[in-house]
Formats: C-alpha cells, structure tokens, sequence
C-alpha cells in the first residue's frame, strides 16, 4: 500500500508540476509474462496497467497490478498471488526511470530506446536498462518492449516441491498504446 501511494503522489505532483510538459497517458496496455518450465509452462495477460511518459525530461513511469494478470489456470492464478507474487502484501509492480535516447516526440518515426531506473516487484527495487522500440504516429505513441526477470532478484521464493517445475526466469513482454495530454 505505501508503494501504492508514494508512486500515486509522484504521479500528481508529476503532472502539478510540468504544466507546460508534453505528457502522455495509457490507452491501452498489454503486458504479459512466459516462463518455460522443465515441467510446466507459465503465462498470464494483464491489461491494467498504468504509465505516464513526459517527453520534456523523458521520464517514463509504470504501474502494474500484480492481481490483474489473468491465468487459463486459475488455480495457477490463486498460487500465483498467494504463494509467489504475494498481491496483498506487494500488490504492485513498478517501473521509474528515464529514456536515455534524446527523442523528438513530435516527428512520427520508430526509435529504438532504452529506459534506465529502478523496476520493483515484490517489493525489491533492482536497477534495469530495459530496451524498447517507441513508435510514434502523430500524437499517438506506443512502447514496445522485453526483458527477463529472475525470480531470485526479486526474492520470489519457489516451493522445493514445485523447483523443477518453475523456471527461473520470467519472459516479459509489454506494449502500451498512449495518449497526449497537452497542457
């Protein structure tokens, strides 16, 4: 819940704070995450998230309900939350960081980018430069990107039982449609 509020008042004193910055907001989002396992495969959709990008000083912030990625398993969904992901201790995943390439938001284009700052899931804060492709279509843009999570930088601890079953590492996949809000 504190990450909660202190990543909601960033987020207004963001947007308080750059009347005259170019922001923009989700449309659309899709993130997603694959784990091929000796035993079992892992995947889940979650189409919740929120993100804000200023294109005046390139920060680009994300927010991800843990609880809202959606299983054809559903038993895998309830483990998921409540042994793993623990969503009603650490019921968010977030992204904060800065695009490190110089973009002109106004020029429609693909751009390959990377984002550099602080990804924290369950509760753990772990420096990442993730690497994206940004196209921009008048005043639309979307962020595509993918990157890998090890469940032990994050101290996601798997049961011995299910060890062998349970991959290490999480394939993410994220796509964002956003929106301008002019100010």
């Amino acid at each position: 819940m504190k990450q909660f509020i202190v990543l909601s008042a960033f987020l207004v004193i963001s947007l308080c704070a750059s009347a005259q910055n170019q922001l923009y907001s989700i449309k659309a989002s899709e993130i997603s995450f694959f784990s091929k396992g000796p035993i079992v495969d892992i995947e889940a959709k979650n189409t919740k998230t929120s993100s804000v990008i200023n294109a005046d000083n390139r920060e680009l912030l994300v927010r991800i309900p843990i609880a809202q990625f959606q299983f054809k398993n559903k038993l895998m969904q309830q483990h998921f939350n409540e042994n793993y992901l623990e969503s009603e201790k650490f019921p968010f995943a977030t992204f904060k960081g800065t695009i490190n390439e110089l973009i002109n938001f106004s020029k429609s284009g693909t751009y390959n980018l990377s984002a550099s700052g602080i990804l924290n899931i369950h509760g753990i804060d772990q420096e990442r430069t993730i690497k994206g492709k940004l196209i921009i279509d008048e005043n639309n843009l979307n962020l595509q990107g993918r990157f890998d999570v090890m469940l032990t930088d994050h101290k996601i601890d798997i049961p011995k039982l299910f060890f062998k079953k349970i991959a290490e590492k999480i394939a993410v996949t994220a796509s964002f449609n956003y929106i301008t809000n002019k100010n």
